[in-house]
């Protein structure tokens, strides 16, 4: 074999190579966006789960005594005024609920949570309301 031919035989191999090498990232960037769909639904499965439990009493009868759940607060007060849109701290007035940041912070976050899963609409930045 030549130069020439070895030249040759090297850039064919090179131009295999290159073309697998593409193949491959666009198989990578498949699966890392469907890994990160999945993800997503993972943690909307793990929330929805969670939101579940805390509305419905595990066992066989429930207790008369239990207290609601902030979720079913939340839920009950959305359902109550289903056309009203409303800020964290408006519902927490509206609920009872103390005003101070660390306690708005963690409705923000239920809110988050029943908006990902459908429960509520986020019509404007901050603003939350019932589906319907």
């Amino acid at each position: 074999m030549n130069i020439t031919e070895l030249l040759k035989d090297v850039q064919t191999r090179h131009d295999e190579a290159t073309a697998l090498a593409g193949e491959l990232r666009d198989q990578i960037e498949h699966l890392t966006a469907a890994l990160t769909e999945t993800e997503a639904r993972l943690a909307d499965l793990a929330t929805t789960r969670k939101v579940i439990a805390e509305l419905a009493p595990i066992g066989d009868e429930p207790d008369p005594l239990e207290t609601t759940t902030a979720y079913q607060n939340i839920l009950n007060a959305f359902n109550q005024h289903p056309d009203q849109a409303f800020r964290v701290r408006e519902l927490h007035e509206l609920l009872g609920m103390p005003t101070d940041d660390p306690a708005l912070n963690v409705t923000r976050s239920r809110l988050g949570r029943l908006t990902r899963q459908g429960f509520l609409t986020q019509p404007g930045r901050s603003i939350y309301q019932k589906r319907t």
